[in-house]
């Protein structure tokens, strides 16, 4: 295995059955840390379109917990405790954590994970048409890491959040090419 990843048949293999128990187990949120709450809650609902869901501050340790996703504002509960309970059970959401005084922080980079050492990698946006959406990151000035005409792997893109995290531009469509050409 040294220098390639696992077969197909290993892969699958090495996958075991969980305890029934987490059959209703599900992915709710990634947290990032961000410097400053308004340039990451405007990029990720004005240019990336999510909803703001829910914000929760927790004064005596002074940080805010902003939660985001794709979701209708319309069905997002009025009722505090239903909110709550209804932010929780969203499928996918990005949490973004903000310690309070970060923003006037001028020393302060939040680490990427595309940097040495490396580690966290990206999140992931589908969108239906990563070159109309790119056309309008474009517009509106995002930074991109790799355009959908660049490099080996062509029609995903990589962008840039305010605080430099990576997030892969992909359309569900695209990726059957993608992923066989480079096999």
């Amino acid at each position: 295995m040294a220098g390639k990843g696992l077969t197909d048949e290993a892969a699958f293999a090495a996958c075991k059955e969980g305890n029934p128990i987490t059959q209703d187990f599900m992915m709710q949120q990634t947290m990032l840390r961000v410097k400053d709450p308004a340039k990451s809650l405007d990029f990720y609902t004005r240019i990336l379109g999510m909803t703001l869901l829910q914000k929760i501050d927790f004064p005596s340790m002074r940080f805010s917990l902003y939660f985001l996703g794709f979701e209708d504002k319309s069905a997002i509960p009025t009722d505090i405790k239903e909110r709550t309970a209804w932010t929780f059970s969203r499928r996918a959401t990005i949490e973004l954590t903000h310690n309070w005084g970060s923003d006037s922080d001028d020393d302060l980079v939040y680490h990427n994970g595309n940097s040495e050492p490396r580690g966290f990698g990206h999140i992931g946006i589908a969108v239906p048409d990563v070159y109309a959406a790119c056309r309008l990151f474009q517009e509106l000035g995002v930074t991109f890491i790799k355009k959908p005409g660049d490099g080996k792997m062509k029609d995903l893109a990589f962008i840039q959040d305010p605080d430099g995290y990576w997030i892969e531009i992909l359309s569900p469509n695209n990726m059957v090419s993608i992923t066989s050409s480079n096999k």
